[in-house]
């Protein structure tokens, strides 16, 4: 009789303790063992936390062990029970880990393979090959596609939260109860007062301090203090919520009529506009056509001064708001969108700073182009009104769009085409932990028809989805690469645009991610033909691209991949996209949305389309009203928290892998990241608005807020 021991561990998440019956079935290369009860309710084992430990007797010789079989079964009424994991002791005195991580809910029993990670053609035995497809057929039935709205990346097919697998879901949903957290977030922030009062506006600027009266930190304070000065509007199209959008500008587009006269007085480095549009390539020709590359000292000087000294013209086009209808919800009161156009300048003293502002795309005598030179409140209202496109912006695509439906297509890629057994599974699920499930809640209660979105937000009542739709025909897979993103709008220069804190700490972050998915991946595979050779792993890109981005030929989205190398960058994508990409666009909304004049949510009058008719009294009625406010603080507030026992990048306590190679891999990842963090630390120690969101230690695994 041979025996083997069998120690099981019970999850430590709420209610992950049972009363059922739970029976194991051991499977080895030669036998299976008999279904075996591991112990009876009445004996009280499988508690929330309990580790225990079994004798299973055997009469026959298993073989290499290979699956283990849990099975529950109702006593007394119907749990869930959540498994850790199973460690089997067998005769020969060897340990063999099998990760579980799962609920086991009603009558259902699931089928573990041991922890060591096999790419399919590594499998040989008939019974693990088996077993591979049939988890998979299981799971397609389970996480199916569905179009939430048309044009959009495909997600869940679950209307609401607790129709997700079990598997997927928050450990309690209470935790992500939009409507509950936003409420409760108001009533934190001594707001409540003014939650009902739509239509009601407020009076002045200065009054809508009296809706911070709990919460403050630095950055706020900073951000009330400054919000009307230039240098701190340009700072955020760099470093604030929506760091994405600012590019390079070479040549100003034809719906700019922009003239040198009109911004002279705000270049400050006796060029004209022309020149500093044109010198990274004409300067720099006219300079070797009549120097020659024959390279004097003054040649060298003068060659500096036109390449460094100009070329220090930016542009953010907010043209994807053009033609988005503006909320209409609330009959009482009328909202209006703009697509604005910002021309900014980086000064002499390396600060970027706007110097012409069009609030429409089509020029003319309708869309005066506002300048820092014309009467304060026109120039005010000019940059409040790129405020409010900018969040609109941000929310919708930069947020939503591309970090959580993204994050949400790659996940139900992964659980359809990766068994639990898969390198890449076990890299990506910590990387996906909640996001479904957040997205789901979202579509319940926080987008759809009537939502909370509607209440407070300029683009609520459909206009949210007319600006997803729009983004997707313009997002490709070569926009989700960080470098690549950078480069596209020419903002990698580090001498050209210093103190770029959200480029410098992303490609730092984006390296070490890639360098840990490198060393994970190069385990596996060993050589471009194993990546080709993966069914399961072309089946997830394949997946992605034809039914995930619903086969868009617009979007560059690989539909195979063909070397080792393609395979580590689509991974880094996946990891840095929904733990870096979204920490660095989430958690500061506080900081830089809730002081309202800085990001209205909303504007309750029509751009101005006419210059000298802005007063303090106009823009107190384009502000969002008393009303509006307060959802609004309480939704960038209940945004910006970090979840409970937040699982930060680079934490992996769940061990889905068991190979002492990855778990080195997962040490080394670690120590550079907090060599990240640790610098990013010493940085910050010495502004006076510190950059922390791409900071390592901040930055969440997953998107799941």
């Amino acid at each position: 009789m041979n025996s083997y021991t069998v120690t099981v561990a019970t999850g430590h998440q709420w209610f992950a303790g049972t009363d059922d019956y739970i029976y194991i079935t051991l499977v080895g290369t030669e036998q299976c063992s008999d279904k075996t009860l591991l112990d009876k309710p009445l004996y009280d084992d499988f508690e929330r936390g309990a580790v225990d430990s079994y004798e299973v007797k055997v009469g026959q010789d298993l073989g290499q062990l290979v699956l283990v079989k849990i099975e529950k079964q109702k006593y007394w009424m119907q749990d869930s029970w959540y498994c850790r994991y199973v460690t089997v002791k067998t005769p020969s005195g060897e340990h063999v880990e099998f990760p579980c991580y799962r609920w086991l809910v009603d009558d259902k029993n699931v089928v573990l393979r041991d922890g060591k990670a096999r790419l399919p053609q590594d499998d040989e035995n008939i019974l693990v090959k088996q077993q591979r497809q049939k988890e998979l057929e299981i799971r397609r039935m389970t996480y199916r596609w569905k179009e939430w709205q048309p044009g959009f990346p495909m997600s869940i097919d679950a209307n609401r939260h607790k129709d997700l697998p079990r598997d997927i879901q928050f450990d309690s949903e209470k935790e992500v109860n939009f409507v509950l957290n936003y409420t409760k977030a108001i009533e934190n922030l001594c707001v409540n007062k003014f939650m009902n009062m739509f239509q009601s506006s407020w009076n002045d600027l200065a009054d809508f301090e009296s809706i911070f009266l709990r919460i403050k930190n630095t950055n706020i304070e900073y951000v009330m203090q400054h919000w009307k000065e230039d240098s701190m509007f340009g700072y955020q199209f760099l470093n604030g919520c929506n760091p994405v959008l600012i590019e390079k500008c070479f040549k100003l587009p034809d719906k700019l009529p922009v003239t040198h006269e009109m911004v002279s007085s705000s270049l400050d480095r006796n060029l004209t506009l022309e020149q500093e549009l044109e010198v990274d390539f004409v300067m720099l020709f006219l300079f070797i056509y009549c120097y020659g590359f024959t390279l004097t000292r003054i040649n060298i000087k003068t060659c500096l001064f036109f390449w460094f000294q100009a070329g220090n013209i930016f542009i953010c086009d907010y043209e994807l708001l053009e033609g988005v209808s503006a909320n209409c919800t609330d009959l009482c009161t009328q909202q209006y969108l703009a697509a604005p156009i910002c021309l900014l300048y980086k000064n002499t003293q390396n600060k970027i700073v706007p110097i012409a502002i069009q609030l429409s795309q089509t020029p003319g005598k309708d869309a005066p182009i506002f300048l820092p030179s014309d009467a304060h409140y026109d120039w005010l209202l000019a940059k409040i009104w790129v405020r409010s496109s900018d969040f609109q912006i941000h929310q919708t695509v930069t947020h939503l769009l591309r970090t959580h439906l993204i994050s949400e297509m790659f996940a139900i890629a992964m659980f359809r085409q990766l068994p639990a057994v898969h390198p890449v599974f076990k890299l990506l699920l910590p990387h996906v932990r909640f996001t479904i499930a957040i997205n789901t809640k979202a579509r319940e209660e926080l987008i759809c028809e009537g939502g909370i979105f509607d209440k407070a937000n300029g683009t609520g009542g459909g206009g949210h989805v007319q600006l997803v739709q729009k983004a997707m025909k313009t997002l490709t897979f070569r926009s989700l690469c960080f470098p690549d993103m950078i480069r596209m709008r020419c903002m990698d220069n580090n001498e050209e645009m210093p103190k770029y804190f959200y480029r410098d700490d992303g490609y730092r972050v984006w390296e070490a991610t890639k360098s840990f998915v490198s060393d994970v991946m190069c385990i596996y595979y060993s050589n471009d033909e194993r990546v080709q050779g993966d069914g399961e792993i072309q089946a997830f890109v394949k997946d992605v691209s034809d039914f995930g981005m619903q086969d868009s030929d617009s979007c560059g989205f690989p539909k195979c991949l063909n070397s080792r190398e393609e395979l580590i960058e689509y991974l880094t994508v996946i990891v840095f996209t929904a733990s870096a990409q979204h920490a660095a666009i989430n958690f500061g909304q506080y900081d830089w949305c809730s002081w309202i004049p800085n990001a209205p949510a909303t504007m309750r009058k029509p751009p101005p389309n006419q210059k000298g008719l802005a007063t303090l009294s106009l823009i107190m009625e384009s502000l969002p009203d008393r009303g509006r406010s307060s959802w609004h603080l309480g939704a960038v507030w209940a945004l910006s928290q970090y979840q409970e026992n937040e699982l930060f990048l680079g934490m992996y306590p769940d061990e889905h892998f068991t190979e002492g190679r990855v778990k080195a891999a997962m040490e080394k990842f670690r120590k550079e990241l907090a060599g990240i963090s640790e610098s990013i630390k010493i940085r910050d120690e010495k502004k006076r608005m510190p950059y922390y969101y791409l900071r390592p230690d901040k930055i969440p695994n997953s998107v799941a807020i």
